[in-house]
């Protein structure tokens, strides 16, 4: 698998580069946004980790320019608000890792992301419940029979709470169970992506419950 590395410190691209290298990922660095917009056009990497302050096109407004490719995107960057956060994840970012960082947590948490997004083989399965249908292999996600985009975490938080449904999840269970490693980021990650999914359920966001205290439950009548 290839991992872009578009960042513009190279000591801290370096050291990504090597430890990603040492798991076996085949990976291509870049300094600028413009650089890694050229290289894109001839390549599709399997995953992208984004710096967001870049020299000329942020990484922003370079996730806005590629987004329709729906190449998974890490933010690895040292911009810590939750608004850039919030931000990030609305542009289709699948993940937000701060400055510093452990290097042996990035390559966990682009494992898990790669996880995430690799389709099922075999016969197509499907579970449906009420309005929602998931067909799983191919990771489609239907509302009233009528295809809603999902990113890649997305699309395991809304299976997860369909195959589960009325049962209430902790915010750390679903950092376990959908993140897929002992997260190290707090659960503000999960009402984040909580808040993306409601509205891409429409007139259903209601149907995801918030269990003051605890975390969140799927009601759905079936």
């Amino acid at each position: 698998m290839t991992v872009f590395i578009i960042e513009d410190d190279r000591a801290i691209a370096h050291l990504i580069r090597i430890n990603l290298h040492l798991e076996g990922f085949k990976t291509a660095t870049f300094s600028d946004a413009e650089s890694a917009l050229l290289a894109l056009e001839k390549e599709k990497p399997d995953l992208i980790l984004l710096d967001i302050m870049l020299p000329g096109i942020s990484g922003f407004e370079l996730q806005s320019r590629i987004k329709e490719q729906k190449i998974p995107v890490i933010f690895l960057t040292a911009r810590t608000s939750l608004q850039d956060r919030l931000l990030g994840l609305e542009l289709g970012g699948d993940d937000y890792i701060t400055k510093p960082f452990d290097n042996r947590e990035l390559v966990l948490r682009v494992k898990a992301v790669l996880r995430r997004v690799t389709p099922k083989t075999g016969p197509v399965k499907e579970v449906s419940i009420g309005p929602f249908r998931l067909a799983i292999n191919q990771r489609f996600f239907y509302i009233d029979d009528k295809k809603v985009e999902l990113t890649p975490t997305e699309f395991e938080l809304i299976q997860l709470f369909m195959k589960n449904n009325q049962r209430v999840f902790g915010r750390e269970e679903l950092l376990d169970l959908v993140w897929g490693f002992d997260f190290y980021g707090d659960t503000r990650t999960v009402d984040m992506h909580i808040q993306r999914l409601r509205r891409k359920l429409g007139k259903y966001k209601d149907s995801i419950k918030t269990v003051y205290g605890i975390g969140y439950q799927l009601v759905v009548n079936e």
